[in-house]
């Protein structure tokens, strides 16, 4: 017989008894975690539906109320606790609710509503969320036209582009590509040999799964702006120019305006203006030959301007040329409400930049007419903003003429931003062979993400109904 030890057996029971209680223990902690986790995960979800609630509910708010900030107490810049009603009658929880709106010039442009979410009961795990509420603007789009475009084939697109006709699309797209018809007449002005019927979007570009057509159309009479208004509060609150050419068009005196230079400094540089008359340019407005005033001749200072930091608005009752470093959320509107027939043109001669990358600056032009890049443009032209062509056109004219003043062709034009315009755009021009005789030869145009939700002041709305254009958590 075999005898085991009396102390042996009492110390395998300690140590097996040792190993099964560590088990236990590290069990019953994981099983606690978990529930911990569990519970955390299920009231930070709770808290999620009810910030998510605080928001909608502001959102009807200023639906029906919308000048209203405070939520109807009457004491803006607080903080605002909203019972959350749950299923059952009781509550939810509560959506503290914080209201700020982004004005310029005494009009809201915008309200951001921060929502902080905590369970009934259990507030030890709070949610955020913070949205914006605007109008969608023009900004969203890369591109807007009433007419029907042609999209070249060395043409880069980074941002949705819309026509209210036909699109003839070669080039490369990374965004949505529509158009509001069906079908559409192509002619030799988009590089076709004879008139044929063609779908809303064709052509030979890539990602054709982002075409669509047709689509909704946008109304043009609602990206109009109200000039007279906005000469108004140029002159109470912005900067206000009135006109200084003079006579008809078939006059050099009537093509006179404004040399706008933008400083890093938060100042602009104002020059008086006398263009140079160029004969045999095909004028892209008009799809004929003829004078073309877009040449600067000379220049004399007229005033150094501050911007209003609480106005960035500048109205220009004559020509205007723009160009240099925005140092602030700008707005140049150009148009003339004064003079009956007078219908003033934008052109760019330089690059457009921002003194500030991250948001706190931008342009918007809002022309009654035509906005056009000048012959002497630089070889590769980068210009950011919003450029709206209310009535013409926004591109270049082809200095066919003048190619041994060194005006034609050029070599990259690059926008970060959007373009508007009323009739149909180009800043390229090609031979029957496809080969670049004019303008710029390679065109990279993206939307600007921080202009589509903060858009500088009276940048003109796509549609009249407000929604959230900005969602995060915070």
């Amino acid at each position: 017989m075999t005898f085991t030890p009396k102390g042996t057996i009492t110390l395998l029971v300690l140590v097996f008894g040792g190993i099964f209680l560590t088990v236990m223990m590290a069990l019953s902690g994981y099983v606690l975690s978990q529930n911990k986790l569990q519970d955390a995960t299920r009231v930070r979800a709770q808290a999620f539906s009810i910030a998510e609630a605080g928001l909608d509910y502001y959102y009807w708010h200023l639906e029906h109320f919308p000048t209203d900030f405070a939520n109807g107490t009457g004491n803006p810049g607080g903080s605002y606790p909203i019972a959350i009603p749950d299923p059952s009658g009781g509550t939810a929880g509560t959506a503290t609710l914080s209201i700020t709106p982004n004005t310029a010039c005494g009009h809201a442009i915008s309200v951001d509503i921060s929502s902080t979410g905590t369970a009934a009961g259990d507030a030890s795990h709070p949610v955020t969320l913070v949205a914006r509420y605007a109008q969608p603007s023009v900004a969203a789009y890369d591109l807007i036209s009433n007419a029907s475009v042609w999209i070249g084939s060395t043409d880069v697109v980074n941002g949705p582009y819309h026509s209210n006709n036909g699109i003839r699309m070669d080039g490369v797209t990374n965004a949505p590509i529509s158009s509001s018809v069906s079908t559409w007449t192509c002619t030799a002005s988009f590089g076709c040999s004879s008139n044929r019927t063609e779908p809303g979007v064709f052509g030979s570009g890539n990602n054709q799964n982002l075409w669509q057509f047709p689509v909704t159309t946008i109304n043009f009479a609602g990206i109009s702006s109200n000039f007279a208004a906005l000469k108004s509060i140029s002159q109470t609150s912005g900067i206000y120019l009135p006109r200084y050419s003079s006579g008809n068009a078939t006059g050099t005196a009537y093509h006179k305006g404004y040399f706008l230079y933008f400083n890093s400094n938060g100042t602009v540089s104002i020059y008086r203006v006398q263009p140079s008359k160029l004969t045999n340019v095909y004028l892209l407005d008009q799809n004929a030959s003829g004078a073309d005033y877009a040449l600067i001749n000379n220049k004399s200072l007229y005033q150094v301007a501050t911007i209003p930091s609480a106005c960035g608005l500048i109205f220009v009752e004559d020509n205007a040329w723009i160009e240099g470093v925005i140092p602030a959320k700008v707005t140049v509107v150009v148009a003339n409400v004064s003079n009956s027939g007078v219908t003033p043109d934008v052109f760019l001669p330089g690059n457009i930049s921002y003194a500030n990358a991250d948001g706190s600056d931008g342009l918007t032009v809002i022309g009654a007419h035509d906005i056009l890049i000048t012959p002497d443009s630089p070889m590769n032209l980068s210009l950011s903003g919003v450029f709206i062509a209310q009535s013409g056109v926004f591109g270049r004219n082809y200095y066919y003429r003048y190619a041994g003043y060194g005006y034609e062709p050029r070599g990259t034009f690059t926008l970060v931003g959007s373009t508007v315009s009323a009739l149909q755009t180009a800043e390229t021009y090609v031979d029957g062979y496809g080969n670049v005789v004019g303008g710029y030869a390679t065109t990279v145009d993206t939307p600007d993400r921080t202009l589509a939700t903060d858009p500088p002041p009276f940048t003109p709305i796509i549609s009249s109904d407000y929604r959230f254009v900005d969602w995060r958590q915070k």
